[in-house]
């Protein structure tokens, strides 16, 4: 064995090793207990980056430990790579999607190598493969069937110069990402699936997951947003339409003062035809897209329609306004507008100087109207035979009225909509419908599929490709001429049922293979940044559903656990040019100055000795320059040194601060575990003693307490930081402790056995070269964890501690079953303690079972 760790000396071989004996394949195998665990896939950008990292890292401990728990591990790997980025970096590289998404898949798939991830490359899934995206097309399809797809006009981004239609990222400051034109709302077709019809589902089975974080499991029923209230129609004055508004406070029906309309509501369109101010302001609306989460901080603009709604209770008259605060995209497009009590109508009211009735008094007497609304529950007011009521006593009585007179009915109402599938981009799935002369909309036959996205285009910053070329478009069904959608799909498609198609990644004739999906659904570890926690874990439990109700899979939930790792963060440094702007400077080109307590206190810039600022501490980025490659650590200091900083610098779900010193730190600690072992081979190895003394028995005991700390932490509580310091305490005691004889050579062999296998998991490369050359000849890989003897932890003596008036002065050896007699009469003995009870008077005698014996005198 080499005296020294020479990390590029071992980890190429090891990971060669473990492809040539494929021990990451996984196969079902019934008999056994099965552990699927799985980090969220990349987008193949080019590079790895640290979050990357940090996120596979995680995915890679755990399954290691699972695997060495003696169970069936699955954990695949494959690629996010449709969407935008792909475009944008096309036009750039004056270059095809395809080919740029291919060729970062290659680079970025050596990079996860090289860090020794245990992945079954044989499930490899690209979402771009027509192998992938063919059963996504299948699945729409028979949505399709079922009734759960449907086509309507929705809003989108309009470019008019560019003439097309834009996503929402692409719009900056209002104008398009290219043109720079002022961006309009625009009505097209859309395809949408009805996740509403799982709303309930949706939102009770989140109480299954107990595995779940429970701030993840708030913001899902946040964004579903389940709602009781009541549905009311309000007569129109001399119109024949009524007006339906959906309210959660019927308690608050008296101090309705305005009806606000969406812009593009037909009663908001009708009076447009004959005022030219109201039609040129609806107009402004369409030009402003506003996101429901805007809608609090948003200037509130509106103008009155002349059109007045009748209150259903007082039959008094409502005048009808149109507000941008209102859209149509949410409920039925208009709203009973009562400021008193709703912050929104509140501010409208005020700045048009509407009336504004308060109708209820809040329980805690609290509020001013002067300062906005007053939202709390209370006692009703001002509402005729319905003052005294509390707001709940109100909504029940008022809402019996309601229904009775059949103007409305109790609703429940979902924040959540439908979800719109559609994108005006070329490069994703093509959606999988056909648009024939006569207007309907028809599924692609299955024979068909998949519709095949053409790879070989030429991207010119305007049209998607396939919307440009005539001859993809075209197509004919049953003899009819038709063409074929051009929309692709939303990318979140893809990234909802990826982790089902690694069952079966290679099956060419389903979907999924209902047998083994079944064995390895749902994933058992789920792995994540919290920026997931709503679209994708919504619709990926949603896209679960629908697989179960076509019979595909059994169970319920995608997900069992959830662990959504933090971010990382790096030093930020920069220095201004002549405009006063940042020039942001890498990390790597950056010399630090210390003081003699090793403190920050200046900074130079390696290449010209001048001085850099500091700007502290932020999420890495490219924006700021202060990434840090992975490949370049790896180089540097071996990929168990990454890993190792990665699971020891903090806890997995907190942001974790990279540190150059705490990396070398990290290498400094494998060292020594090198060492120890190059040291126990040297001194001759295993060896058997028949008997061991005190000091031996002590070891064992700290080797013995120090697995069952590490295994709790490894698995129950996932608190990798906290059980690598035990092991590093480990280490601490083991380096002090003699080689001398066969009993010190007998604990220190099964101690190193122990420590490389609770280490394997995060420092495999090492790990495995360590028990080859400790003489093993089964792999680490393959061997199980380590077992607490509960007989080693059984302590023959206790320490006991000896005050006299609350000082220290004797420290005493017992036996552990030692009696508190047997303790007072050693203490007495003691000359420390006799040196401070002699001749005086002992008041208080108080004796904590094996830790402190308290002498009270005077």
């Amino acid at each position: 064995m080499q005296e020294q760790y020479s990390p590029s000396a071992i980890e190429q071989a090891i990971q060669q090793r473990w492809q040539q004996d494929k021990v990451f394949e996984a196969s079902e195998q019934p008999d056994k207990e099965k552990f699927y665990c799985l980090s969220m896939f990349p987008y193949p950008s080019g590079k790895l980056h640290m979050g990357h990292v940090r996120n596979y890292t995680l995915g890679d401990v755990i399954s290691r430990h699972q695997r060495m728990q003696g169970k069936n591990v699955l954990q695949p790997m494959g690629w996010d790579a449709f969407g935008l980025p792909a475009e944008n970096a096309a036009i750039q590289n004056k270059t095809a999607p395809a080919k740029w998404t291919y060729q970062n898949i290659d680079y970025m798939r050596d990079q996860l190598k090289s860090l020794g991830f245990g992945y079954d490359w044989n499930r490899e899934v690209a979402t771009c493969s027509p192998d992938y995206y063919r059963w996504e097309q299948w699945f729409f399809t028979k949505l399709y069937e079922k009734g759960l797809v449907y086509k309507k006009n929705a809003t989108v981004n309009w470019d008019p110069v560019d003439q097309t239609v834009l996503a929402n990222e692409q719009v900056i400051d209002g104008r398009g990402w290219r043109s720079g034109a002022i961006v309009e709302q625009k009505e097209i077709p859309q395809w949408f699936i009805k996740i509403t019809d799982y709303a309930d589902e949706l939102l009770q089975d989140l109480e299954q997951l107990d595995g779940w974080p429970e701030q993840v499991k708030a913001m899902q029923r946040n964004w579903i947003g389940r709602s009781e209230g009541l549905q009311i129609e309000f007569d129109v004055a001399d119109h024949s339409d009524k007006l339906s508004v959906y309210t959660t406070r019927p308690d608050t029906l008296y101090g309705v003062t305005y009806m606000g309309l969406a812009a593009q509501h037909p009663l908001a369109l009708e009076a447009a035809k004959t005022n030219p101010q109201l039609a040129e302001f609806i107009e402004s609306c369409k030009n402003s897209k506003v996101a429901e989460a805007d809608l609090a901080t948003m200037e509130k603009l509106g103008m009155d329609t002349g059109l007045k709604a009748v209150h259903p209770l007082t039959g008094k008259e409502i005048p009808i306004w149109v507000a941008n605060f209102v859209l149509m995209d949410y409920g039925s497009g208009a709203v009973m507008a009562v400021p008193a009590h709703d912050q929104r109508d509140w501010e409208f009211a005020t700045k048009y100087e509407l009336p504004i009735t308060a109708v209820i008094e809040p329980f805690s007497g609290e509020g001013d109207l002067a300062a906005g609304a007053i939202t709390e529950k209370g006692t009703v007011i001002n509402s005729d035979q319905y003052n005294g009521m509390s707001s709940q006593q109100a909504f029940d009585a008022i809402a019996e009225v309601i229904e009775q007179r059949g103007i409305g009915e109790r609703t429940v109402n979902y924040r959540l909509r439908d979800w719109g599938v559609s994108r005006q981009r070329y490069w994703g799935t093509p959606i999988p419908m056909l648009n024939l002369e006569n207007g309907e909309s028809v599924p692609v036959p299955e024979e068909q599929l998949p519709v095949k996205l053409p790879e070989d285009v030429v991207m010119d910053g305007v049209n998607s490709p396939i919307k440009s070329d005539p001859q993809w478009r075209q197509t004919s069904y049953n003899g009819q001429l038709a063409e074929h959608e051009t929309d692709t799909f939303d990318t979140f498609m893809e990234s909802s049922w990826y982790y089902a198609r690694y069952c079966s990644a290679q099956d060419d004739q389903a979907m999924l293979d209902p047998e083994k999906a079944n064995y390895w659904l749902p994933v058992d570890q789920y792995i994540g940044g919290i920026e997931h926690a709503i679209l994708h874990l919504l619709y990926a439990r949603f896209f679960h559903k629908l697989l179960r109700d076509t019979g595909l899979v059994e169970s319920d939930e995608p997900f069992k656990r959830l662990l959504c790792q933090g971010m990382v963060l790096a030093d930020s440094y920069y220095r201004e040019d002549e405009k006063g702007g940042k020039q942001w400077i890498s990390p790597l080109d950056v010399e630090l100055a210390r003081d003699d307590k090793g403190a920050v206190v200046g900074a130079t810039h390696k290449d010209d000795g001048q001085p850099v600022k500091i700007a502290g501490m932020s999420k890495m980025s490219k924006s700021k320059n202060n990434g840090i490659d992975p490949q370049t650590m790896v180089e540097r200091y071996g990929a168990d040194t990454v890993r190792l900083f990665m699971m020891f610098a903090a806890p997995p779900e907190m942001t974790l601060e990279w540190s150059d010193s705490g990396v070398e730190g990290s290498q400094r600690f494998l060292r020594r575990v090198w060492k120890l072992t190059y040291d126990f081979i040297q001194a001759g190895g295993y060896a058997q003693a028949a008997e061991l003394n005190k000091a031996q028995k002590d070891r064992r005991r700290e080797l013995h307490k120090t697995i069952a700390k590490v295994s709790d932490d490894m698995g129950r509580r996932q608190h990798f930081n906290t059980a690598i310091a035990a092991i590093m305490e480990l280490l601490n005691h083991l380096q002090k402790a003699p080689l001398e004889s066969d009993a010190d050579r007998q604990v220190m062999g099964e101690a190193l056995d122990a420590m490389i296998k609770m280490l394997a998991p995060i420092t495999p490369h090492i790990c495995e070269q360590l028990w080859r050359e400790l003489g093993h000849q089964d792999d680490l890989i393959f061997a199980p964890w380590p077992a607490v003897d509960d007989s080693a932890l059984v302590e023959e003596e206790k320490l006991i501690v000896v005050q006299v008036n609350g000082k220290v002065r004797a420290k005493l050896t017992v036996a552990a079953d030692a009696t508190a007699e047997q303790v007072e009469e050693q203490a007495f003995s003691d000359a420390a303690v006799k040196k401070y009870t002699d001749g005086k008077t002992v008041r208080k005698k108080i004796y904590v079972p094996g830790k402190i014996f308290n002498i009270v005198v005077s």
